[in-house]
């Protein structure tokens, strides 16, 4: 009777053990174009979509994409990178939004060499819900019926944007949150029906960037936007504030072709 015992138990213990290993989550999985989401995801057996790939993903980990393919719109519940490697990793998110980043207070969040195509019906390219800093890099955002990013996060963001490509929507980067911050930094924000960056409210330095064939090229409506270096050119007016926010300029912005000038920024000293 005891051996029986002994061995029910080693049984069982076996039995959890095995359980635990086949939902344990990786930090490293991968996506692939000919990938299934039943697979767990491994360099081996890489799943089809990012949606089925994060759910096997540990907090902190990463998803890399192996070839190209259309890998599905996601939503992002932890701190975690989604790289599209050296391939055409795109996300066609037709009468959706592409990516939702609702990764609670302390996340953190890195999309990097993705191509975000809303194909007109599209809702927003990104959505930042809630998150500590998202960083998005080496991105191409286009065609989008609303923002190519919205930042709308209930506590302080800080929101990086590094060689990023929006175009053709209502505003390339639109933010409404008041502890917000965004970074954006040798952009392209073109062809939009009202702003190239539209800071309802928080924070934004803008350096290195063209922006051009909007409505607007920059907005404030409170809080102050800093230009340093940028291209606004062709815009139907260049620069607006309200008596609630500032735009301060280091003196070096090439403004050309514009409607309009409008607000008329504050010089500030680089440091």
């Amino acid at each position: 009777m005891k051996s029986y015992s002994l061995l029910k138990t080693l049984i069982c213990i076996t039995i959890i053990f095995i359980s635990k290993s086949a939902t344990a989550q990786a930090t490293r999985t991968w996506v692939s174009g000919v990938g299934d989401d039943v697979n767990p995801a491994s360099r081996t057996a890489p799943c089809k979509t990012f949606a089925g790939a994060i759910s096997k993903t540990a907090a902190g980990g990463e998803i890399n994409a192996i070839d190209p393919g259309g890998y599905g719109a996601v939503t992002i519940t932890k701190s975690i990178t989604i790289d599209g490697g050296g391939t055409f990793a795109s996300i066609l998110s037709a009468g959706t939004t592409g990516v939702i980043i609702n990764a609670g207070p302390d996340g953190v969040v890195t999309l990097r060499r993705l191509n975000i195509n809303g194909a007109g019906t599209g809702i927003n390219g990104i959505k930042i819900v809630a998150a500590k800093k998202v960083v998005i890099e080496d991105c191409v955002l286009a065609n989008f019926m609303l923002n190519g990013i919205e930042i709308n996060t209930a506590s302080a963001c800080t929101v990086i944007l590094n060689n990023v490509t929006i175009h053709n929507g209502v505003n390339a980067v639109n933010m409404t949150n008041a502890g917000g911050t965004v970074i954006i930094d040798g952009c392209k924000l073109q062809s939009f029906s009202n702003a190239g960056v539209n800071l309802v409210s928080g924070q934004a330095t803008v350096s290195g960037s063209n922006i051009s064939d909007c409505v607007l090229g920059v907005v404030a409506a409170t809080g102050t936007a800093s230009l340093s270096n940028n291209v606004i050119s062709h815009n139907g007016t260049a620069l607006k504030t309200t008596s609630t926010s500032t735009i301060a300029s280091a003196g070096n912005n090439l403004m050309v072709g514009n409607g309009q000038l409008g607000a008329v920024p504050t010089v500030i000293q680089l440091k």
